[in-house]
């Protein structure tokens, strides 16, 4: 960025020069504008990543337009391309606009906004690229993003300097009709209009191709980087024991990253937003410039009093009290839109555990309570809703009474001087085209604001889901003294641990306990004492305590009461969490006929949803049929084969005895026949005269 800056730096000493052989309005505006570009260019190096992808962009920019300009001004541009040449304003607006991003980066939102972009533009994890019609090449995924951005940007401002050239058409089109000049307006229709319109055509499909590539792997990427943060090191399960946990994760990840980055579809995210007020700041100053040159010598209505820029300047003023007015009217947009956001998602979960739970809601004949929940929760939905459309109802109100009024503007104020003579229609016409896109560019605020209110909603949600993924990152550091040590044996020892609850009470107390290896173990005790939290602090995943386990260098595996069976083939669920292709078919048919799931053989490879296929039964069947597969060397079951009569529960111990004879097992149970297959017991109860919640672990050898 430094060579950059010192480049800008050259060109603005050459258009000081220039200035003052050849003074004029634009010229000196050029001047000054790329000094300031020069100086934040210099200090851009301290900006966020993405909006130094703009300011880079913008400073090259201001040398190539602005040498263009110089060759003109000059005499060295060929006279029979004159038509061919950029709008004079063009270098001014991005030498403006590269100090615009310097500025902009300093505020408060867009550090927040850009904070969530900048890992992408900074990635270096390798990717493919293709530009037709040429071969595939290898590259950064940031470096892919910077390109495809940087393209974009430049036909964006293409775009715009394409629109300023035909309004130029327009008015010499429409004098050439004034004046009846048939020659003329034929030349403007073929030789003016059918170039550019079919350039601008041209690169609107161009640009909608590589907005759309762009979006989608940048929204791969981000939802990648959000699943990671979100799976890793135990996070999720760490925010689900917060005491205020992030609400539906999935809807962070789902909806809003797509959100953030293209507005769920209406092109006013992150990169929606980026562009357009590009595009609508780059409108701004080329026809701000080409507005103050036509009215020059306009004078105030009534009056002989000349205002230089006086069309400018009513623009300003004009789009000024519509934004006031605007933000008014639609401060609260930004809390309902948030608000309203968690209610559809707080709906549509509760919607989900009704499909999930079924069967347990139709036993209990529960529909009715349900349909109450339902609609109780649409009820949330419904009343939040109508309080966004009462203030959207207030703002349409104002900025379609505004939009009406504005197209008028300009023709009445110039009316005048067309009646008068001074201007031809064409002349006028470009009045109000210019007028229109100035004031245009300066109510985006006033156009967009329902659509940025929704953009911080999105903005805020991703916000704090980082922060609480950060937070539940920490928790193990913060909260937890727990340390989980490789053992000098066989044997799992566990000396002074105290287990506690997320709220910091303590929920159990064991010392001087050891595990030994081939050894299976029961714990048994009143529910609610900490022995299922006794078996996460074993698996390392229970951040609240302190103490310290030493655990064998063997492979250790955990059966919960309710086992999770992932979306999919029987196949993969079977095999979960490794990939179904590391066991042998007759692996996997035997672990099927050792738990009593024979039935299923054959449909191995079905597509389903086998959480709502399979009984509770079944499902504990399954998860026993895993650790048959996987043969860990320690395997600990909370209670894992409770949904079972002891018939079937004596079978499959049977066969984990039988088929895992190297198997450490320890057991969490409440059925005194489970004491027939286990060496040792260890009761948890509580304390006499212990603090409320406090118990102690008693190892005790069965009689």
């Amino acid at each position: 960025m430094k060579l950059l800056a010192f480049a800008v730096g050259a060109f603005t000493i050459a258009a000081l020069v220039v200035a003052v052989e050849a003074p004029g309005l634009s010229i000196i505006l050029l001047t000054v504008a790329s000094a300031a570009c020069a100086v934040t260019t210099y200090r851009a190096r301290r900006i966020s990543t993405f909006l130094r992808v703009f300011d880079a962009i913008f400073a090259v920019e201001t040398i190539v337009f602005g040498l263009l300009f110089l060759a003109d001004k000059l005499g060295f541009w060929p006279e029979t391309y004159a038509d061919y040449l950029p709008p004079q304003s063009l270098g001014i607006t991005v030498a403006v606009f590269g100090t615009l991003i310097y500025a902009l980066s300093y505020i408060p939102l867009v550090r927040k906004m850009t904070h969530i972009a900048d890992p992408y533009f900074e990635s270096t994890e390798p990717t493919r690229g293709r530009i037709w019609p040429f071969p595939a090449f290898a590259v950064s995924q940031g470096r892919l993003a910077t390109m495809m951005l940087i393209f974009l940007i430049v036909i964006n401002q293409a775009q715009v300097g394409m629109d300023v050239r035909l309004s130029f058409y327009s008015r010499d089109l429409y004098n050439a009709l004034q004046a009846k000049d048939q020659t003329e307006f034929w030349r403007q229709i073929v030789f003016v209009f059918l170039p550019w319109a079919s350039a601008l055509v041209a690169s609107l499909v161009i640009e909608f191709f590589v907005t759309s590539t762009l979006v989608i792997r940048w929204r791969r990427w981000l939802s990648a980087r959000y699943i990671g943060r979100w799976l890793s090191e135990g996070v999720h399960y760490k925010m689900a024991l917060t005491a205020a946990p992030t609400d539906n994760p999935d809807q962070r990840i789902s909806e809003d990253i797509y959100g953030y980055i293209y507005g769920g579809g209406s092109g006013t995210g992150i990169y929606g937003y980026s562009v357009l007020v590009l595009q609508t700041l780059t409108t701004l100053v080329s026809y701000a410039i080409v507005l103050w040159e036509l009215s020059t010598n306009f004078t105030i209505p009534g009056t002989s009093v000349i205002v230089p820029g006086f069309l400018f300047w009513t623009a300003l003023i004009y789009a000024g009290i519509g934004t006031a007015v605007t933000h008014l009217i639609g401060r609260p947009l930004a809390r309902l839109y948030f608000a309203q956001q968690r209610y559809e998602a707080d709906f549509r979960f509760g919607l989900a555990r009704v499909r999930e739970y079924s069967e347990q809601i139709a036993l209990l004949h529960g529909e009715t309570v349900e349909r109450g929940g339902a609609m109780g929760r649409f009820d949330n939905v419904f009343n939040n809703y109508m309080k966004i459309v009462h203030v959207r109802k207030r703002m349409r109100m104002f900025t379609d009474s505004y939009g009406q009024v504005s197209g008028y503007i300009p023709i009445i104020v110039g009316s005048p001087f067309y009646f008068a003579g001074k201007i031809q229609l064409g002349v006028l016409l470009q009045v109000a085209r210019a007028f229109g896109n100035v004031n245009t560019s300066l109510t985006f605020f006033i156009t967009y604001y329902a659509g940025l209110a929704d953009f911080r909603a999105v903005l805020d949600r991703l916000t704090s889901f980082d922060d609480a993924i950060e937070r539940a990152r920490a928790a193990k550091a913060l909260r937890s003294e727990i340390e989980v040590a490789a053992a000098r044996n066989d044997d799992l020892s566990i000396r002074g641990l105290t287990l506690n609850l997320p709220n910091g009470r303590s929920l159990a107390r064991i010392d001087g306990l050891t595990l030994a290896a081939r050894q299976p173990t029961l714990f048994v005790g009143p529910s609610g004492v900490g022995k299922s939290t006794l078996f996460r602090a074993i698996a390392g995943i229970w951040p609240y305590g302190e103490g310290e386990i030493d655990e064998p260098g063997a492979r250790l595996m955990l059966l919960p009461q309710r086992p999770y069976i992932a979306l999919g083939t029987l196949r993969s669920a079977i095999a979960y969490p490794n990939e179904a292709t590391i066991y042998s078919e007759g692996a996997i048919r035997d672990a099927l006929e050792t738990v009593g799931l024979e039935q299923f053989i054959d449909r191995l490879d079905e597509q389903g949803n086998w959480q709502m296929i399979l009984s509770g039964g079944e499902q504990q069947r399954l998860a026993v049929a895993r650790a048959l597969l996987a043969k860990p060397d320690w395997l600990f079951l909370d209670e894992a084969t409770s949904a079972l009569d002891e018939q079937n529960e004596s079978r499959l111990y049977r066969a984990l005895a039988l088929k895992l004879p190297e198997t450490t097992l320890v057991s969490i149970g409440h059925r005194s026949t489970l004491a027939d297959f286990h060496k040792r017991r260890i009761e948890i109860a509580p304390r006499d005269g212990a603090p409320a919640g406090l118990v102690e672990a008693e190892a005790r050898e069965p009689a």
